[in-house]
Order: structure tokens, then C-alpha cells, then sequence
């Protein structure tokens, strides 16, 4: 009989984790590390885009090779994340001689350190091991979140966004649990912060066999999916975007079709600029059953964030939400940028860091005062956001200066200071 592990905490706050690989494993393990603070040592010849984008927004280091011996100088933990087996060994065999603790994503029994099923609920963060049983893990694990839930609203207190409980949270989820067949559910994830996921969103989250994931859904959702879960990165198919969206369609369609449970898992809301109709439409025509959770979008919640309403008693009786990833002289925009110069209230571009320049530029041409007040929020409800406060005649060149990266949501009209204090 082996012995059990020691359950123990890590403060990783600033001390340095190497993570060997830069497929699906490390990307849904990577998010958490850094949520601990840690300072993440990435090492692998490719990365997912969900990873490359995280690198691209300084949030952790890439070194663009395979592992050598000194990748491990100065680590405090290590996180094998990859499926050869040979290189996997080689790896756990350097932490051995220099006495760091190793995770193994490929073989539980030679790791020296196992990642447990967890689950937060504000404050408090619950570990769960299976005795090397993932999925007992993971069974543990959602009847505590169940428990702590239903503990908090017995106290009368509301549950965290993103956290099941209460009668909505169960019914919700009634009808997609009662059929085995195959079915998609295409769900909003929210503006990034985990908990902003709708109960709904995350009890379907939890009955997936497969997940179809944008590059922007919050990572810590993803580290939370059960071992076994076919993870498709929607972001890392090829082709163009119009292919791109086909190849997606046909994943959730035959994948439901071999009767799996498939959860296309979008950032924001799956039909703010999300393509959603897109893919509802080709379950549709197939045959396959879909079920839409709304979520929120962060052309509202990242400004709220940032302290911004977009709409205030007296400011502002009106907002619109635009893409702003066609050029306005584009013949491909579809967006009357004329008519929006000419409205007084709040306008709120999404996409839109890349163009703002002849954005703003075009909206002072049509008529909209160059004074007027703006701001670019950096990814809005996560702990790496950023505000950018301006005016529109100047807000590109300030965006620019401050390195501002996307994802990013730009407000302009004068709610930008209707909060400050």
C-alpha cells in the first residue's frame, strides 16, 4: 500500500515555477500559477495561442526550445506537461537531483507532487485528492462547492457569481443532465474573472466531455475541467477566419453527433461579436440539440471594473457597443461611425486598441469634440487590469506610450469621470 500524500499549501507569490511544455495541459495549468503569483518559467519549442497571448502581455516568460538541465536553476516547483514519456523522465530526474518537487501530467506514480481537484469559493480554496483517482477527485470536489454553496445561501447570503447553488443553479442544469445523448451548449464565460461565469455556464462546464475554448475565456475555468476532458483550443485552428469558423462548426457537430457533451466555451457572451449565431446555426442544421447561456460582456463589466457606468442619471441616457476591428474606412465596416459622432451618450468599442488612431481621428472629423473624455480598460475584472484615462483627440498616442495591450475596451464619453472621486 503507498503511502498518502501530504496535502500542503504553496505560497508561490514571486518565486519562480518551470512549466516544460505549451500544449492543452500547460494551458489549463498555467492560469493558476499565475493567479498564486508566481513567477512561471515557460519552456517549449510552440505554444497554444492562449498561452503565446499571456506571453505576449508579459504575464510570464517563454523560453523557445526543449528543456535543458538549467531551465531548473533557482525553481522552487516544476510542471511536466508533457506526453513523451522519455523526455518527461528526464526532466522529473533533474528536479530529483536537485530536490524540487515535480508534477507529472503524464505519469502520477513518478511525479513527487500531485495537482488536486480544487475549488474556490471567495476566500477559500478546497483541495481534494483521489488517492491518485482523478475522477473521485473531481466527484469529492463538486459536492464540497455544493456544500459551501448551500451553506452560504442557508446563512441568507447570495452565492458568488460563478459558484452553484440555490434553486436556479440546480434546475438549470436539470434538463441537460436527464439525456445521455448528444448535445452542445454554447456558453458565455464572462469578461475573465472565473467567477463572473453564470451557474448555469459552470454546472455545464462540469458535465463536459469536450470543450471548444476562446483564447479569452478566464484560464482558471479550464484548470477546473475533469482529467479526461477532450480540451479544443478554438484559437489554435488553422486556415482563415471564415475556414477557422467551419472547422469549429464540424468539431461541436460530430462531436455531439458520437454522442459527447460539447460546451463551446466563449469569452463574454456568445453573441456580442462571438460568432454565436454562427454556430448555433450548424448545430441546427445538423441536428444537434444547443443550449445558450448568456454571459457577461465585458463591454459592460470591464468599465464597471474600472469604477466607468455606462450609462449615469443625468450623464449619459444611452450607450452603444461597436467592433472597432474593421478600419473605419474600410469598405468591409459596417459601422455608420458618422452617425455615432453625432450621439451624446456612451460609446464602448470592442477589438478596437489596433485602429483607435483612425477611430478617433474619424469621430472628431464627423463632429464629436476632440475634449471629450476616454479610457481604455486592459483586461478588464482580472487581476492584470489596467485603466488608461484620456481625451479622445489624444487617447491612441496615450494608449501607445503606456504599452496599453489587448484585450482591451474603449469608453468614450464624459461617464469616463462621472465616478471619480
Amino acid at each position: 500500500m503507498s503511502a498518502s500524500p501530504y496535502p500542503l499549501g504553496l505560497r508561490l507569490d514571486g518565486r519562480r515555477v518551470v512549466v516544460v511544455g505549451g500544449g492543452a495541459v500547460a494551458t489549463r495549468r498555467v492560469p493558476a500559477l499565475l493567479d498564486a503569483g508566481a513567477d512561471v518559467l515557460l519552456v517549449s519549442p510552440e505554444l497554444t495561442p492562449a498561452l503565446r497571448a499571456r506571453v505576449d502581455a508579459g504575464r510570464l516568460h517563454w523560453v523557445p526550445r526543449r528543456f535543458a538541465p538549467e531551465d531548473l536553476d533557482g525553481a522552487w516547483l516544476v510542471q511536466v506537461a508533457i506526453d513523451d514519456p522519455m523526455a518527461a523522465a528526464a526532466v522529473s530526474a533533474v528536479a530529483a537531483e536537485r530536490r524540487i518537487f515535480c508534477v507529472r501530467a503524464d505519469d502520477r506514480t513518478a511525479a513527487t507532487a500531485w495537482t488536486p481537484a480544487v475549488t474556490r469559493h471567495g476566500p477559500v480554496t478546497v483541495a481534494v485528492f483521489g488517492g491518485g483517482d482523478p475522477r473521485r477527485a473531481m466527484t469529492v470536489r463538486d459536492a464540497v462547492r455544493d456544500l459551501l454553496a448551500a451553506r452560504v445561501v442557508s446563512d441568507g447570503v447570495a452565492p458568488p457569481q460563478g459558484l452553484p447553488g440555490g434553486a436556479a443553479g440546480a434546475s438549470g442544469a436539470a434538463g441537460a443532465a436527464g439525456t445521455t445523448a448528444g448535445r452542445v451548449a454554447l456558453v458565455g464565460a464572462g469578461p475573465g474573472d472565473p467567477e463572473l461565469i453564470t451557474v448555469r455556464g459552470w454546472r455545464l462546464l462540469t458535465e463536459a466531455d469536450v470543450v471548444v475554448a476562446d483564447r479569452l475565456v478566464p484560464g482558471l475555468l479550464l484548470d477546473e475541467l475533469r482529467a479526461d476532458v477532450e480540451l479544443v483550443d478554438a484559437s489554435k485552428i488553422p486556415y482563415g477566419p471564415s475556414r477557422a469558423q467551419e472547422e469549429i462548426n464540424r468539431i461541436l457537430v460530430d462531436r455531439a453527433q458520437a454522442g459527447a457533451v460539447v460546451v463551446r466555451l466563449k469569452g463574454g457572451d456568445p453573441y456580442v461579436f462571438g460568432r454565436g449565431g454562427e454556430e448555433l446555426l450548424a448545430c441546427a442544421q445538423a441536428g444537434v440539440p444547443v443550449t445558450v447561456v448568456p454571459g457577461v460582456t465585458s463591454s459592460i463589466a470591464a468599465p464597471a471594473a474600472a469604477g466607468i457606468p455606462v450609462t449615469h442619471r443625468g450623464v449619459a441616457h444611452e450607450f452603444t457597443v461597436v467592433s472597432g476591428h474593421v478600419a473605419p474606412d474600410s469598405p468591409a465596416s459596417l459601422v455608420r461611425w458618422d452617425a455615432l459622432a453625432g450621439l451624446r451618450g456612451t460609446l464602448v468599442i470592442l477589438m478596437g486598441l489596433k485602429n483607435l488612431a483612425a477611430i478617433a481621428e474619424t469621430l472628431i472629423a464627423h463632429g464629436r469634440s476632440p475634449q471629450t473624455p476616454a479610457a481604455v480598460v486592459q483586461e478588464g475584472t482580472t487581476g492584470a487590469q489596467r485603466t488608461l484615462r484620456s481625451t479622445l483627440g489624444a487617447v491612441a498616442a496615450d494608449a501607445r506610450t503606456a504599452d496599453v495591450r489587448p484585450p482591451a475596451v474603449v469608453v468614450v464619453g464624459d461617464v469616463v469621470h462621472t465616478l471619480d472621486t
